[in-house]
């Protein structure tokens, strides 16, 4: 069955079931669901433990015997199945089939996974999991969700912060929740229960934001010129290589010159974006992007990109004052603002 991550600790209240997936590409909510499955489990008599992490050389053999193979001390045990990479291949996925269909009675199987690909979350192992386990889906925490986040935390040890300093440190930990994690905790060591100031938030907070070159295109489509600048010199300091970051940009743009061109022939969007396969947040950014952003505006872009490249090659192009980043900067506005 599927389980919302906020209704986990009422499901282990009650009783543990066989079977437990987890998947989640935020790696600190994921470990911290597993961490509650875990002490329910040794709460329970789950006292023997076996970790199976799939890689190059697993054998799936390994599964079915940890399933099978009696506990040293007649114990109940905790078998934990890690896919890294999501995608078990073909032996895996039989292997999975069958594992879902005979479930040990003595045994617990806890299987992690990141976030799957919509292809991968059809396939007929994945169905199995969700039939036979309780499926805990945890989604991402993105920037607008991370003020409300932060401030969820910050109830849960007795603090609490106005919107401008929730904000204050969501731009400083975007991308990071593992460091958003810390920098909470450390507010709750440095002060008292109660109302955070602003100035005590900024004193302590440090910034440890991770950008996400492909994040960037979601700031250009959502207009936000000032996460935008931020995110450009993020990603500069962090040494990340401009040739990804003007791909990531330009394709961006590309596709938007597409839908905009389709929608002056008289084709419906819907159609554009199915045709262009693209779903989810992206999607739901895409209308509002192209109603502010004109056509001329696009095909001047791409213009401007084949001129950024041209600098980022070491070649001159005389239409951009600075370096290579500076123009990329300015190519990244004139589609956000």
């Amino acid at each position: 069955m599927q389980l919302r991550p906020e209704a986990l600790d009422g499901h282990l209240a009650k009783g543990l079931a066989p079977l437990y997936v987890i998947t989640s590409d935020e790696h600190l909510l994921a470990l911290e669901a597993a961490d509650k499955i875990r002490r329910a489990a040794r709460a329970q008599g789950y006292s023997e433990r076996d970790v199976l992490t799939v890689e190059r050389s697993f054998k799936w053999g390994e599964l079915l015997a940890a399933n099978q193979a009696m506990s040293l001390f007649g114990d109940k045990k905790l078998i934990e199945l890690r896919i890294p990479g999501g995608k078990p291949g073909k032996d895996g996925s039989a292997a999975l089939q069958s594992y879902a269909k005979d479930l040990n009675p003595d045994n617990l199987t806890l299987i992690t996974l990141p976030k799957l690909d919509w292809q991968t979350a059809k396939a007929a192992w994945v169905a199995s999991l969700q039939q036979a386990a309780v499926y805990v889906e945890i989604p991402n925490v993105e920037r607008p969700q991370l003020p409300a986040w932060i401030g969820m935390r910050l109830s849960n040890q007795q603090q609490s912060a106005d919107r401008q300093s929730l904000d204050f440190i969501a731009d400083r930990v975007e991308g990071n929740l593992l460091a958003a994690h810390q920098e909470i905790q450390k507010l709750g060591l440095l002060y008292e229960p109660g109302k955070l100031t602003f100035e005590q938030v900024q004193d302590a907070v440090l910034n440890v934001a991770r950008y996400d070159v492909f994040k960037l295109s979601e700031a250009m489509l959502a207009g936000d010129p000032a996460r935008l600048v931020r995110m450009l010199e993020g990603l500069k300091g962090e040494g990340e290589a401009l040739p990804l970051v003007l791909w990531a940009v330009s394709e961006e743009i590309r596709t938007l010159l597409k839908l905009k061109s389709g929608m002056a022939q008289g084709r419906p969007l819907g159609a554009l974006l199915k045709e262009y396969r693209i779903w989810g947040p992206r999607e739901r950014m895409m209308e509002p992007a192209l109603r502010r952003i004109s056509l001329p505006t696009l095909e001047a872009a791409m213009q401007q990109a084949a001129q950024v490249d041209r600098m980022v090659k070491g070649l001159r192009a005389k239409q951009f004052a600075g370096d290579a980043w500076d123009a990329m900067l300015q190519l990244a506005l004139r589609v956000a603002s």
